[in-house]
């Protein structure tokens, strides 16, 4: 029998641009769960708000979803601003953030996705755009836009906080908080200041997660949940707070994914890939990059 070599390199480009979109997706948990070890559970609801405001400027403005989403960037970093000084006045601060402040999180969730079924029903909702039907044909494989798009924006997202978290004062204070907020402290850094400016970028980043989820696929208000497994799986895998070990681990999720719903059909996809996840955690428990 042939083994189909045309067929598995299409699995595998669909892969590598799905993985790029779930990076996208995870690295606002990457930020919250692994460098400040806050369990934002309802980061995915933010996710689908992000999506729901690219379709009403789509819908009712004409404006591309990736445009609306750099414009509401500010309204979501102090929307992230906001929780986070909740959370840590009412859990963190009083010590009580593992239990209680996991239940906050499940809370946000359930009210934001409750209130999005109240405004605009459990219908799909999609945006129209000039690149989402188009697919670019070489040779034997197909690169579809509403994939290519959401992997480029992914890549110069991604980029820029590297660059940010490595080159930049405030981003080196973000990485040590992680570490030793002690010592922080001891460089006349506010520690309490630095975790509300790292959680407001991680939510400011599910702006530009929801426009690409909203490109890629039609949303309703619980799509969010298909996520929450797989970006906390993602965040593992790479190592706790690495975002270049959170990509790596991203890329080869959506390749796992992708030549398993390929050759073995889409049912199989999510079981093969966890067990992945499972094998790689038993012989690098730390994460492909670890912390």
């Amino acid at each position: 029998m042939e083994f189909p070599v045309e067929l598995f390199i299409n699995a595998l480009i669909a892969g590598i641009l799905l993985g790029g979109f779930y990076a996208a997706v995870t690295v606002g948990i990457s930020i919250s769960f692994g460098i400040l070890d806050i369990v934002n559970i309802a980061h995915p609801a933010f996710i689908i708000l992000g999506s729901y405001i690219a379709y009403i400027a789509n819908q009712r403005l004409g404006l591309d979803p990736i445009l609306t989403s750099i414009l509401v960037l500010p309204l979501f970093y102090y929307l992230g601003s906001l929780i986070y000084q909740v959370y840590y006045l009412s859990f963190e601060k009083r010590g009580q953030e593992a239990l209680r402040g996991l239940a906050f999180f499940f809370g946000l969730l359930f009210v934001t996705e409750v209130l999005l079924i109240l405004v605009f029903g459990v219908d799909y909702r999609y945006v129209q755009a000039g690149y989402i039907d188009t697919t670019l044909r070489f040779a034997f494989f197909d690169l579809p836009m509403r994939m290519v798009v959401p992997f480029i924006i992914s890549m110069v997202l991604l980029a820029g906080l590297q660059w940010f978290l490595s080159k930049t004062f405030t981003g080196r204070a973000i990485m040590a908080v992680a570490q030793d907020q002690l010592a922080l402290s001891l460089m006349a850094a506010d520690p309490i200041r630095i975790k509300r400016i790292a959680f407001a970028i991680s939510i400011a980043t599910a702006a530009i997660a929801g426009a690409l989820l909203i490109i890629i696929q039609p949303v309703e208000p619980s799509v969010g949940r298909e996520y929450i497994g797989r970006v906390f799986a993602i965040c593992v895998l790479g190592g706790m707070g690495s975002i270049p070990g959170m990509i790596i681990a991203a890329m080869l999720l959506g390749i796992v994914e992708s030549i398993t719903s390929t050759f073995y059909g889409p049912s199989w996809a999510p079981a093969v890939a966890f067990g992945f996840l499972l094998i790689t955690l038993a012989v690098r428990p730390a994460g492909l990059l670890g912390r």
